[in-house]
């Protein structure tokens, strides 16, 4: 027998790919580089980086298949940059589930209380 999800369930199953790409350290150094230097081409991502160009192009890819990155081609260049929507997305659903925790906490000190 199967279980209906409620609208929230679903919107958050969907948000599973991207809280599944944000999961990752490297994928979180390449946001937090795109994020700080803005849009960068692979080159410039991989420079002092402690991993291939070949896995940071991995790791892009991840990204992009989350929404979360998108790229654009400037000559024979791939520039990289960070997609603030799907990250204000993903802050939304902490936000919600950070109040949801909050409201718990405060019914169980009332019933300790």
């Amino acid at each position: 027998m199967s279980r209906r999800r409620t609208g929230a369930a679903e919107k958050l199953v969907g948000a599973a790919p991207l809280f599944a790409a944000l999961g990752d350290e490297t994928r979180l150094s390449v946001i937090a580089r795109l994020c700080t230097g803005g849009p960068q081409s692979i080159v410039r991502l991989t420079s002092g980086a402690k991993v291939s160009r070949q896995a940071v192009t991995k790791h892009l890819q991840a990204l992009a298949d989350a929404g979360i990155v998108r790229s654009r081609r400037e000559g024979r260049e791939r520039i990289w940059e960070v997609r603030t929507s799907r990250l204000a997305e993903a802050r939304g659903w902490l936000d919600q589930i950070s109040s949801q925790w909050d409201e718990a906490l405060d019914r169980l000190r009332a019933l300790v209380e």
